[in-house]
């Protein structure tokens, strides 16, 4: 039986979440193709405000990598956007001049973010807070700018704004409501919070509106209608989204606010979909994830053939934390002369609770300060409870007022657990008790549940604790490495040296991985976790690594690529920059950035113009795209400061050239400075090294994203060769105990300073250390100058693979 042909437009939550669902329904029934307008692969759009952070990358928050669209057959066109949809042909066209039949083809085209139509909008500076493209024109804008303004109090300004806020700008949240997230929150909730946030030093002009974004080219300021003036050099607008319906309208689609759906997904052109941001369903269009999970099921359904299950809407609810501060609601939370509210405020520790009920039955709800009754409340809102024969005030108290109880235990089987993605406290049992999950890992990876934002964990972990009673094992809730393993990351790591494994595969079935194929999560951890182990005998696996890492280069928003060249120590020369210019000029690329790490970034290679301009710059990867060492940083020293007391350059060259190439958990970046005055930044690296009358001092742990950590001091050293001594030693200290993506930051708080000072003054295990780092580093080969000369690598790599 011949496959249909179904193309999805748009690559994002909603519209990915239904192919799968389509999966699940049936696996043999279309051939699937998706169009998706950035470069990415499917990624948690709720964990953009995460990446603002700065200390997680798109990798990190990638939902389905390029190996599950592979996996499942799924033909991924990124980068390329769907210009046209002729209904009667029944093709799609896109900007690249493309052109694809389909048999069915589903919309999931999303929203675009609303930018005030005020004169200075298209000013530089002014940016939405929508996509990965946004977020990294913040990081780079924190880099250089100190004041941010960000024009909207809702849910994502203020995430915009604490991310902002932690990148060290001058953060000012302006909004026309008289109070924050006026959608969500009563004013009593939204005077709260905007107290907590103002104590973690954000600023607030309420019922203000915006005039004018003033400056010249660069944005450098806003003035209001009442007069006054807010300087700024950074403008994030996050005013509220909008349905992306152009295409639908061009095509002949019923589009009012969005695209016109009935209740199993359709418009009103057969064999077309709406689904998620873009689709209006009985006059509703949602912007949660919640509701465009649930649609994706009933198109699935209808799509499919498969007896049909009509969405019908949805009830919203908003569980989350902002900013630290726990905050929910659901239903209609506004009381008036037909709704009637019950309010409890504890003022000492924060807490406000509100219930709104329509007689008896209770139809919204408010929590500010503590949202664990949440999903208790939310479900008693969708079954409509009658709450006549309770004592109302008892309902805003945890299991109904009795202390000690499980609040699990008090809700039913159809209740939500996870509101993200729907699932139920009886789905969660049901995969306990007949599937064999023990932890909230394997109950993510039978259920779902905790996948998308992760605040349902402890829930689900209760839910685990409750159904298993005295079988319920606290100590094997470590934290396996993936949902397809029960193992932990030492667990596997001692698995591999004792039963000698040496693929990915092969570890995925000697220990019994439930998907045998893995999963993006768990399978570069394996590829990471077997060179660690044996690094001289291992084969690296270039299919389990991240795009950038197989690509050996950084992937950009329009699909090109960015390279930087290794310059030891941020130390150059005039030869190598003439290579520099030639090939910038050679292959037209746009744009040339000093870096943080004192390198030269260049940004706007072609894919296919890669390992040529590798072979004319003839200088090594600088490994910008890697789990390795990245770059150390280093001022002039004593050569040329009258400051210096060491030979900063000198060991910052020495450093870089012993550990290029090491692969290690996560980024590692280091820092050397001459003298106190720290101009190298060495305080805040993963490792750096601080120069002191007699020798040195040595910090570990520093991080300089927004989650500021100051490097903790391990040790004072009198000689160059006892700080490589303790840095190798260190390092692959680091290496063997880390779990993979974890920052040392994040490791040496996990382990304890004193714990590794003990480790390492250990002379006998110092010397061990280090021969395994000498091991491990005899393995280096530049991988540019490996694919260069390898027309099989540069086959494969730059002339097969679609990622564009």
């Amino acid at each position: 039986m011949q496959k249909k042909k179904l193309v999805l437009i748009g690559n994002g939550m909603a519209g990915v979440r239904a192919i799968e669902e389509v999966l699940k329904v049936s696996n043999e029934a279309f051939e699937i193709t998706i169009f998706g307008s950035e470069p990415h692969p499917n990624y948690n759009r709720i964990l953009l405000s995460k990446v603002l952070q700065g200390d997680t990358n798109v990798e990190d928050i990638t939902l389905n990598d390029w190996n599950w669209y592979q996996e499942n057959n799924i033909t991924l066109y990124t980068g390329e956007t769907v210009t046209s949809i002729d209904s009667v042909k029944k093709e799609v066209a896109t900007n690249s001049g493309r052109v694809e039949s389909y048999d069915e083809l589903i919309l999931a085209t999303g929203s675009l973010p609303f930018i005030l139509p005020i004169p200075g909008s298209d000013k530089k500076g002014v940016t939405a807070f929508r996509d990965i493209k946004d977020t990294d024109e913040m990081l780079q804008a924190s880099q250089q700018y100190k004041k941010a303004a960000v024009i909207g109090g809702g849910l994502l300004g203020l995430e915009a704004a604490r991310g902002l806020l932690n990148l060290g700008m001058d953060v000012s949240v302006i909004h026309l409501a008289p109070y924050l997230m006026e959608r969500q929150l009563d004013p009593t909730a939204g005077k709260l919070l905007q107290n907590e946030l103002e104590k973690q030093g954000m600023k607030f002009l309420l019922e203000k509106q915006t005039a004018e974004i003033v400056g010249d080219e660069r944005v450098e300021g806003l003035s209001f209608k009442d007069g006054t003036f807010l300087e700024a050099d950074l403008v994030v607008m996050a005013v509220g989204i909008k349905p992306n319906v152009q295409l639908a309208k061009e095509a002949g689609l019923n589009v009012n606010r969005g695209i016109v759906v009935n209740d199993y997904m359709q418009t009103d052109i057969p064999n077309i979909y709406a689904v998620g941001e873009c689709a209006e369903h009985r006059g509703m269009v949602y912007g949660l994830v919640a509701p465009l999970y649930e649609q994706g099921k009933a198109l699935a359904k209808a799509i499919c053939g498969a007896e049909k299950v009509p969405y019908e809407g949805s009830v919203l609810s908003t569980q989350l934390k902002v900013s630290g501060v726990e905050v929910f609601s659901a239903g209609d939370f506004t009381e008036d002369e037909e709704k009637k509210a019950i309010k409890v405020f504890d003022e000492q520790d924060g807490i406000y609770k509100k219930l709104v009920l329509r007689g008896n039955q209770i139809v919204g709800a408010v929590l500010f300060g503590d949202s664990s009754d949440g999903n208790r409340l939310f479900s008693m809102i969708q079954k409509q409870e009658d709450v006549s024969d309770v004592a109302k005030v008892s309902i805003l108290q945890p299991s109904g007022g009795n202390a000690g109880e499980s609040l699990v235990a008090s809700m039913s089987a159809d209740d939500i657990i996870c509101g993200c993605n729907g699932v139920t406290k009886g789905t969660i049992v049901e995969a306990i008790q007949k599937q064999g999950c023990s932890s909230v890992d394997e109950i993510k990876a039978c259920t779902s549940a905790s996948r998308s934002c992760g605040g349902c964990k402890p829930l689900v972990a209760e839910v685990l604790q409750h159904t298993l009673g005295a079988d319920f094992d606290a100590a094997a809730q470590k934290e396996a490495i993936c949902g397809c393993t029960t193992l932990s990351r030492d667990e596997v790591v001692e698995e591999i040296k004792a039963k000698g494994l040496s693929h990915t595969r092969e570890v995925m079935n000697v220990l019994g991985w439930n998907n045998e194929e893995g999963c993006s999560k768990c399978r570069p951890a394996l590829n990471y976790y077997l060179g660690m182990v044996n690094p001289t005998g291992y084969v690296d696996e270039r299919e389990s690594r991240f795009v950038n890492e197989r690509m050996h280069a950084n992937i950009q928003k329009d699909g090109t690529y960015s390279v930087v060249p290794r310059m030891y120590g941020g130390v150059t020369n005039a030869e190598d920059l003439r290579k520099i210019a030639d090939v910038v000029d050679k292959y037209e690329i746009p744009l040339v950035k000093v870096t943080g790490g004192q390198r030269l970034d260049l940004f706007g290679v072609k894919k296919e113009d890669l390992p040529s301009v590798w072979e004319e710059l003839d200088m090594p990867s600088g490994y910008a795209y890697g789990k390795s060492l990245r770059t150390v940083k280093t001022c002039v020293g004593e050569q040329f400061c009258r400051f210096g007391t060491q030979d900063s350059m000198g060991v910052g060259i020495a450093l870089e050239k012993k550990f290029e190439g090491l692969w290690t958990p996560h980024k590692v970046k280091m820092a050397v400075s001459a003298c106190p005055r720290s101009c190298a930044e060495s305080g805040i690296k993963d490792i750096g090294f601080i120069g002191i009358d007699g020798g040195w001092e040595i910090y570990v742990g520093g991080n300089g994203g927004t989650h500021l950590r100051g490097g903790d001091l391990l040790y004072k050293v009198k000689t160059d060769e006892e700080l490589m001594d303790i840095t190798g030693a260190y390092l692959q200290y680091y290496r063997e105990t880390a779990n993979y993506l974890e920052r040392t930051s994040a490791w040496i708080e996990r382990m304890g300073l004193s714990h590794i000072q003990s480790v390492l003054d250990d002379a006998q295990t110092r010397r061990e250390l280090n021969m395994r780092m000498d091991e491990a580093l005899s393995t280096y080969r530049d991988p540019w100058k490996e694919i260069v000369e390898s027309k099989k690598t540069k086959k494969e790599l730059f002339e097969t693979v679609v990622t564009s």
